[in-house]
């Protein structure tokens, strides 16, 4: 069945082929001009930032346990972490924001003088990774879980969950920043910035602040916890094509081909480049053919 075609819809395509005609043109003529050179080529990196108020801050947090066996060490351990799961639970914090990240059990080692290594005993940790999404009880959850026997918090991070638009804004100021870049670049080298040949989103890791915390089981008020924001970050890569006088891109023996004054005559090929003419022997010296070899 032959597709149907609207008279919008050939309008539509008609306008789009125009646009991509118009846009390619100033390259295609650049390309004509050069010749076998070739148009140059620009290519740019651009960074851009949008910083946000978080909505989620995720903590690590454990318990480390010594014993003189691994059983009593691991024990030990359960016990005080299931109480500081369950202090977890009393603040307002679900169970499916509570994740196990890491347990360990390792033995603990004495290297005496001139002797064999003995083990001294065992270590037993648990580190679980808890996400708050009311930051303004952080600091509660923190007092709750060191009162409740936690005695390590490997950090702190703050994040968005619905950063996106954030994050739209970032990649627009990096864009942004790549062409600011290759206008200056085509200015000071005598070209046009011509148009957008290869466009990349650069994949780039973004984080928010680690505020630094005081931990103390005996305190009063709760650890001062500081959000701040969140930085989110972007980069891309646009190749451009230049235009102008200046825009041909060498030749290899430093040469440009083209079709003015200027252009290098075409010296033709010398003697012994071609190749051989059909009664010419292709080994120079041998003119005689080979013996065919014994049939097996």
């Amino acid at each position: 069945m032959r597709p149907i075609f609207t008279s919008s819809r050939v309008r539509r395509l008609a306008l789009s082929g125009a646009v991509a005609v118009l846009a390619a043109a100033p390259l295609a003529a650049a390309a004509q001009s050069c010749g076998m050179a070739g148009p140059s080529r620009l290519t740019v990196s651009g960074e851009g930032q949008s910083r946000v108020a978080p909505d989620m801050a995720t903590v690590q947090l454990g318990v480390t346990t010594q014993a003189d066996s691994a059983a009593e060490a691991m024990r030990l351990n359960s016990d005080q972490q299931a109480a500081v799961i369950e202090a977890l639970r009393g603040a307002g914090i679900d169970e499916t924001q509570i994740q196990t990240s890491g347990l360990t059990l390792n033995p603990m080692m004495n290297y005496p003088e001139n002797q064999a290594p003995e083990v001294t005993g065992y270590q037993a940790s648990n580190i679980v990774s808890v996400r708050v999404t009311d930051l303004a009880r952080t600091g509660e959850v923190l007092d709750a879980i060191v009162a409740a026997g936690a005695n390590e918090i490997n950090g702190i991070t703050f994040s968005r969950e619905d950063g996106a638009e954030a994050l739209d804004q970032a990649r627009r100021d990096a864009v942004a920043d790549a062409r600011r870049k290759a206008e200056v670049l085509a200015e000071a080298s005598g070209t046009t910035l011509g148009p957008i040949i290869a466009l990349r989103d650069v994949a780039t890791g973004g984080g928010g602040p680690r505020p630094m915390m005081r931990m103390d089981a005996a305190m009063a008020e709760s650890v001062p916890v500081q959000p701040g924001e969140v930085e989110m970050s972007a980069q891309v890569e646009i190749e451009y094509g230049l235009t102008g006088d200046g825009a041909c891109a060498p030749m290899h023996h430093g040469k440009r081909h083209g079709h003015g004054k200027d252009a290098p005559e075409v010296v033709p090929p010398m003697p012994g480049d071609a190749a051989p003419a059909p009664d010419e022997p292709i080994v120079p010296g041998i003119e005689e053919p080979l013996p065919e070899a014994p049939a097996n």
